[in-house]
């Protein structure tokens, strides 16, 4: 992965989405924000308790970036709630539901070939997965935590993106961002959480490699594993990078984009 700074924010990138010059990218780390501890100081959640000045400023932040700002309707966000639900962001679809916010209805994952739409997916542990169909110029971000991992969401996306937008997997490129490594995803309960079908990933006794669950889900659809990065940084590991819900509990969320450019 490339780590770059500008304007006071650091952000990592995937090299092999770098080299694509229709289309922009960033990891946003947790530094160079407004909010105070515990949400120091790049959060761009509303829902975690953080004063929302602080939000609208770090937004804003985060917006200069990609050359816009909070208010214009580029940067799109989506009301995550752990499901397997997959929106799609087009002219005659989900266009005219976005609030003063830039949030969609409820998804996990979003799916567009509009450009200068930058999908923003807000994590802290779990999975943001981005997907880049460079022939048929069409882009997908994924919030996926344990519970989208077993109702595989980052395979329904790909479904959609071939039957809507006639992707071939084959082309797609993937990046699995920071997320909870599996040095650290513990499942205590995981006989009465997790499918017995996802128990060959279990490693270490009660701890699972949702990295992996993750490739093998992609890969399953026709994504080819040359084609997909893996950043191995786990989030709980890493807290003075990243936000780590299972690290600290009280904590914001950082931002993982993606945008086709004009």
């Amino acid at each position: 992965m490339l780590i770059k700074e500008r304007g006071g924010l650091s952000f990592f990138q995937f090299s092999h989405l770098s080299r694509f010059s229709t289309i922009h990218h960033g990891i946003f780390t947790r530094k160079g924000g407004f909010s105070p501890k515990p949400f120091d100081s790049l959060n761009i959640s509303f829902g975690v308790g953080d004063n929302p000045v602080h939000v609208k400023n770090n937004r804003n932040a985060m917006s200069e970036y990609f050359g816009t700002s909070i208010n214009n309707s580029s940067m799109v966000y989506l009301n995550q709630t752990h499901s397997d639900q997959v929106r799609m962001l087009g002219s005659e679809s989900m266009s005219n539901k976005l609030n003063d916010l830039g949030t969609l209805l409820i998804g996990d994952a979003f799916v567009t070939n509009l450009p200068e739409k930058n999908l923003v997916i807000q994590v802290a542990d779990c999975q943001a997965i981005l997907l880049y169909d460079p022939v048929r110029h069409v882009v997908a971000n994924v919030h996926s935590g344990w519970r989208g991992s077993i109702q595989n969401i980052v395979g329904k996306t790909v479904s959609l993106m071939t039957q809507r937008f006639m992707s071939n997997p084959k082309d797609l490129v993937a990046g699995i961002g920071p997320s909870l490594g599996p040095c650290c995803s513990e499942f205590v309960n995981y006989r009465t959480e997790i499918p017995e079908t996802f128990w060959k990933y279990k490693i270490n006794g009660n701890y699972f490699d949702f990295w992996s669950i993750t490739q093998d889900q992609m890969k399953s659809e026709g994504v080819l594993d040359e084609n997909i990065e893996t950043s191995g940084i786990c989030t709980k590991c890493r807290t003075d990078l990243f936000f780590s819900y299972r690290g600290e509990q009280v904590t914001g969320r950082f931002s993982v984009v993606l945008g086709i450019k004009q």
